[in-house]
């Protein structure tokens, strides 16, 4: 979610949801999530620049595609209701246990605290839009944390005027949702497994979505709902 209506979320309702973020599961029960909430309008205003900078650092690393990125709403810093930056804590050296050969499993334990706590803003009728467009040093020093802690993730969370009917960048012909028995696969990597009928990837396309394919040539200027 990139469109918020502004608004407010109640103190109860937003301990529901980062509780419901601090029981998902953790490899080796490590809980490496560490949730700042955001309130002061000076430090969202130097966080929305951050974000600013790498956007347009991110035009310039898409070569063909920068004009079409540059008309996409990307945050909503400053008219979310609510802003939490998601930091991975420090001393996450010390949780050997499932990280050993996968250090990444911090982040991925973290990512399932997000996942939770976006499932329970949509059942409180909320918004959430992750985003992930800042320099991670720039946004540690903004945020004062402690040699060894990492931010992930700015959410923008709050009321929204309506939700999208399709996701944002599928609406406005960025990407498009892959079809699932391209993805899974049968014993091993590329063996197309058996739950599913062979893609015939014009069959699964609808007119529409050719209609705003990047490889079709789209401008990708619809807008959301």
């Amino acid at each position: 979610m990139r469109h918020f209506s502004g608004g407010s979320v109640d103190p109860e309702t937003l301990r529901r949801l980062l509780t419901a973020a601090h029981h998902a599961p953790s490899v080796g029960f490590m809980q490496p999530w560490r949730f700042i909430r955001v309130q002061d309008r000076s430090l969202r205003e130097q966080l929305h620049a951050a974000v600013e900078r790498e956007r347009l650092e991110t035009a310039r690393a898409l070569g063909q595609r920068a004009d079409e990125f540059m008309r996409l709403k990307v945050e909503g810093l400053l008219d979310a209701a609510e802003l939490l930056a998601v930091c991975l804590a420090d001393g996450r050296e010390r949780h050997v246990f499932g990280r050993r050969t996968l250090p990444q499993m911090d982040l991925a334990s973290a990512s399932c605290a997000i996942q939770n706590l976006w499932l329970a803003a949509r059942a409180e009728g909320l918004g959430m839009g992750w985003v992930s467009l800042f320099d991670p040093a720039e946004v540690a020093a903004l945020l004062g944390l402690p040699p060894g802690a990492e931010p992930i993730a700015l959410l923008c969370l709050g009321p929204v005027h309506e939700f999208y009917e399709q996701p944002m960048l599928q609406q406005q012909g960025w990407a498009r949702r892959q079809p699932l028995g391209e993805l899974v696969f049968d014993q091993r990597w590329g063996q197309a497994s058996a739950l599913f009928d062979p893609v015939d990837p014009l069959a699964s396309s609808t007119p529409a979505d050719l209609a705003v394919s990047p490889a079709a040539g789209s401008s990708g200027q619809g807008q959301p709902a």
